[in-house]
């Protein structure tokens, strides 16, 4: 490992963490990377053989007490030489005494296990162009007295604790950033001033991603996921599911998206109470 060495990762080495990431097929936002640096800008690592980057990780910090392992990417010609385990051991050691998630690929699932984690659901992405949930349901059967607005208009705030149900920790200011960002739009349901449902679309290198996907009901969620599916320029779109929530799978295949990829969401320690009843696309398999 002669000439090896890990530093923080640059501007334009988060838009080769893009590329790379687009390479493995796992369809990055066009945009994430500018979301991503704001969550915790020491947060991304880049391992160089003589100053040029080979591998990548996130190991994200979040509050107090919890922390996402995500990008985790060797150059193909240069995996199994060790390079990818220091860069591991650089990430997890930066996140040393919290409760630390990610969501891992079937291939690398038994090398997670073997550093402490433990599956506690199934991320599946659901592709495709979603149709209707049943003939003839018009968006205001769906809502169910609820009504959908641009997220914009609403008081940030609101929309922080709402993500907070979701999520084991604050990210206030990736959030911002997340649902802000050009080319992005993001909806909620709203109920007598309550968030009841909110969700985000962005283009991507394939499918337009929808994440997250929160609601309160199956009803709400379709709702969202049709009128975010007008964003996507050719309307094909794609969610990542957690298998935790039956009612979701179920949506999805009622709308004829289809599964096409999947990664284990896991943890060093239990799982955090989330709501999974009411989460029906994970936010990003990068940051959680």
């Amino acid at each position: 490992m002669t000439g090896f060495e890990i530093t923080g990762a640059s501007a334009a080495d988060m838009e080769l963490f893009r590329v790379w990431a687009e390479e493995e097929g796992w369809n990055p936002g066009e945009s994430d990377r500018f979301a991503f640096a704001v969550a915790d800008p020491a947060g991304f690592l880049v391992g160089r053989i003589d100053g040029e980057p080979v591998a990548s990780l996130s190991a994200v910090r979040y509050g107090a007490g919890f922390g996402f392992i995500g990008f985790y990417i060797v150059r193909p010609a240069l995996r199994g030489q060790g390079y990818g385990m220091r860069l591991w051991h650089a990430g997890m050691n930066r996140l040393e005494d919290r409760l630390v998630g990610l969501d891992g690929v079937v291939d690398q699932q038994a090398n997670y296990r073997a550093s402490g984690f433990r599956r506690a659901w199934n991320n599946v992405r659901h592709e495709g162009v979603p149709g209707a949930a049943a003939a003839g349901t018009e968006e205001a059967a769906l809502l169910g007295g609820a009504e959908l607005v641009d997220a914009a208009r609403l008081p940030f705030e609101l929309l922080a604790a709402y993500d907070r149900r979701f999520f084991p920790e604050a990210r206030d200011a990736f959030l911002s950033a997340w649902t802000g960002l050009p080319g992005r739009t993001a909806v909620a349901a709203v109920r007598d001033g309550r968030i009841e449902g909110f969700g985000v679309i962005r283009p991507c290198s394939g499918a337009a991603r929808i994440g997250p996907l929160y609601a309160a009901t199956p009803g709400i969620a379709a709702a969202l996921l049709h009128r975010l599916a007008r964003h996507a320029p050719d309307g094909v779109v794609a969610v990542d599911v957690p298998d935790a929530n039956p009612a979701a799978t179920a949506l999805m295949a009622g709308l004829g998206l289809v599964p096409v990829f999947e990664a284990a969401r896991m943890y060093t320690g239990p799982a955090p109470d989330l709501d999974l009843a009411g989460l029906y696309g994970v936010t990003s398999l990068e940051l959680g």
